[in-house]
């Protein structure tokens, strides 16, 4: 099983980057599938989730800016950020979510500069 995160990248505040996750070695359509972040000296907190069914949920912090998706037929996760802040920097992380298990990618920085 492999997540491989990748997009993260230095951008100034108010910019975009789109986050993608693909993962190899899971029934991947059937699993959750979330994107947690660590800032450093910070706990890792959940960013925005997308059940098997495609619903989503964000948190507070990002809502109206983060959009999740999935690509079931490509194995991949998105993660688009919009109108960035210099506190969304931090490493991202893709997570796939199944009823007995979970798998970690290996995160992915994002550096937002003021």
């Amino acid at each position: 099983v492999q997540l491989q995160a990748s997009g993260g990248g230095l951008v100034q505040a108010g910019g975009s980057l789109r986050l993608s996750c693909k993962a190899s070695g899971i029934g991947f359509s059937i699993f959750g599938l979330n994107w947690y972040r660590q800032a450093p000296g910070k706990q890792r907190e959940l960013v925005a989730a997308i059940t098997s069914g495609a619903i989503t949920n964000y948190a507070d912090s990002v809502k109206g800016r983060f959009t999740i998706s999935r690509d079931n037929a490509k194995n991949t996760v998105y993660l688009q950020m919009n109108s960035l802040k210099p506190e969304d920097t931090a490493v991202y992380y893709c997570n796939a979510r199944g009823s007995m298990t979970a798998y970690w990618g290996q995160g992915t920085l994002v550096t937002v500069s003021s």
